[in-house]
């Protein structure tokens, strides 16, 4: 595909009252929006609007850093889709569930429901799960290590996607005058037996209208690109710079050809939060205003815990210490990690500036002008080997997705790098995906099949 031929991909990653920690705090806002169904409803109807590919929701089974800090209650993701998929259409919908603390069997049959409420729009985002708060809430003293979670989801995919697979697209037949509901030499037990997993199956869903919900990943560590090359369709990433994001793209895109698929099999979409305005100076008025609403001791307590050193060394005024851990030592989110540490030491910033930094969208880039300027960040990434679309990230919900949409989003359809309207029904069509082939284990059917 040519790059004039190239459309972006974007994806709305929803949180709450946006993705500024400290927009809660605003006098439009709802603090309680987070678990509020006619909130996010209304947010998938906006991206629906803007024609956006997906929206998207992160997850972790544990509550997110000091509950002082900013809004942390979280519908559970998978439930608030269904709740979603009924008032809207065409829009993807992508909810996040870690392979750490769930089974496969449960997993699967989860995703393909939701797949089947949704009409075939249904994607997930794979995670490992990072931390030992969320291993003691499921009676493990401390988190896995590292490898061995990427180990334990490289099975779970394995699992799962045996799982879809156990049933043949045309095993329902539904004939009533032969009393026949399904074909038995159609629906397989998969009969895994693994380092980490037992399953037997069938799956007791049928296989789903898009056969698979979409693959999404977003580890940025060496086991994080690792399992995004073999199973990921669309990866969500965190960078900061052109060249960085450039060489993520190159380097992801080469792994996944070198392991046999595509490169345009896999769909890279950087995170971005756009703070928009008439003009440039505006914006950068309104991020600092936000930026002013943080509570500091709040935040170092969390970048703290970041960083794994203690909040009385990392005083407010100061760049960050020299001598934090390496990534090797860091068995939780390593990459976002590095991106931070890199961040302060690149642009020379003390402990009070990355957390304003860090407030908006987490170690994701940050930026601030026009409507158009924000189109022209977009296009430049787009059009220079860093990204095949963006996740969008708005600062404040829902203002400003709306804005995105009634602002940005015509500037991209102008350029011709954006769609007018939906072409197809599935979030695989969106992202121009093939539907998965069922792959069909040698084994014998549940029974001797019909007759």
């Amino acid at each position: 595909m040519s790059p004039q031929q190239r459309t972006l991909h974007l994806n709305a990653f929803l949180m709450s009252t946006g993705h500024h920690e400290a927009s809660w705090r605003l006098p439009e806002s709802n603090p309680l929006a987070s678990t509020d169904i006619r909130h996010y409803q209304n947010l998938a109807r906006i991206a629906e609007r803007g024609t956006f590919d997906s929206i998207f929701f992160a997850d972790s089974p544990v509550i997110f850093g000091d509950v002082g800090r900013r809004p942390a209650g979280k519908l559970e993701p998978t439930v608030l889709l269904t709740a979603i998929a009924a008032a809207t259409e065409r829009i993807g919908l992508i909810a996040t569930a870690s392979t750490t603390y769930n089974d496969p069997f449960n997993l699967a049959r989860r995703f393909a429901s939701v797949d089947f409420v949704s009409g075939g729009r249904a994607g997930w985002n794979v995670v490992t799960t990072a931390g030992p708060e969320a291993a003691r809430n499921f009676g493990i003293d401390d988190q896995p290590a590292h490898a061995t979670r990427y180990e334990r989801a490289a099975e779970f995919l394995d699992v799962a996607a045996k799982l879809w697979d156990s049933w043949d697209d045309d095993a329902v037949l539904a004939d009533k005058e032969a009393g026949v509901w399904a074909d038995s030499a159609k629906v397989r037990p998969i009969n895994h037996v693994g380092k980490h997993f037992r399953v037997r199956g069938p799956l007791n869903v049928p296989r789903s209208p898009q056969g698979h919900p979409l693959i999404v990943q977003a580890g940025s560590s060496e086991n994080g690109k690792g399992l995004a090359a073999r199973y990921a369709e669309a990866v969500f990433t965190a960078q900061q710079t052109l060249g960085d994001a450039q060489a993520f793209y190159a380097d992801l895109k080469a792994r996944t050809v070198a392991l046999g698929r595509l490169a345009d099999s896999i769909k890279i979409l950087p995170g971005i939060v756009p703070v928009i305005a008439s003009t440039q100076a505006e914006a950068l008025r309104l991020e600092r205003e936000l930026d002013e609403l943080i509570r500091p001791e709040y935040a170092k307590a969390e970048l703290a815990k970041t960083l794994r050193v203690k909040p009385e060394d990392l005083p407010l005024d100061r760049p960050l210490p020299a001598d934090l851990p390496d990534e090797d030592s860091i068995e939780g989110a390593k990459s976002r990690y590095t991106l931070i540490v890199e961040l302060a030491r690149r642009e020379s910033l003390t402990v009070r500036q990355l957390i304003g930094r860090l407030g908006g969208g987490r170690g994701h880039l940050t930026f601030a002008g026009t409507p158009e300027q924000v189109a022209d960040a977009i296009q430049l990434w787009f059009e220079n080997g860093a990204a095949d679309g963006f996740n969008i990230m708005p600062p404040v919900l829902p203002t400003g997705l709306e804005t995105f949409v009634e602002q940005v989003v015509p500037v991209l359809r102008q350029r011709g790098l954006f769609r007018n309207e939906y072409t197809g029904s599935t979030l695989r069509e969106h992202y121009g995906l093939d539907r998965p082939t069922a792959r069909f284990s040698e084994v014998e059917p549940l029974t001797g099949g019909l007759a």
